[in-house]
């Protein structure tokens, strides 16, 4: 599986707590092995943000993504329940 973090991803990423990043690259090797396992919370946006979809990396910081194919995952946005605005 390839993951390709947006420029936009990139600078959320950069403002987040030395703790938030560790839960992140954590969450991210669970993503990696099964993006839909429960720990990760992942569940389909709807409104302005479908077809994207969302996991947990910690109770309120979320990454926002979406499936371009089987194989290719784009990391849109990270950030707490602001993101979803």
């Amino acid at each position: 599986m390839q993951i390709i973090y947006s420029s936009k991803f990139e600078r959320e990423y950069r403002k987040l707590t030395a703790e938030l990043k560790l839960s992140a690259k954590k969450k991210e090797k669970i993503f990696r092995k099964n993006p839909f396992h429960p720990s990760l919370e992942t569940h389909k946006l709807s409104g302005r943000l479908y077809p994207n979809w969302a996991f947990s990396i910690s109770y309120s910081y979320r990454i926002i993504f979406e499936f371009a194919s089987e194989k290719v995952i784009y990391f849109h946005s990270v950030g707490d329940h602001d993101i979803y605005k």
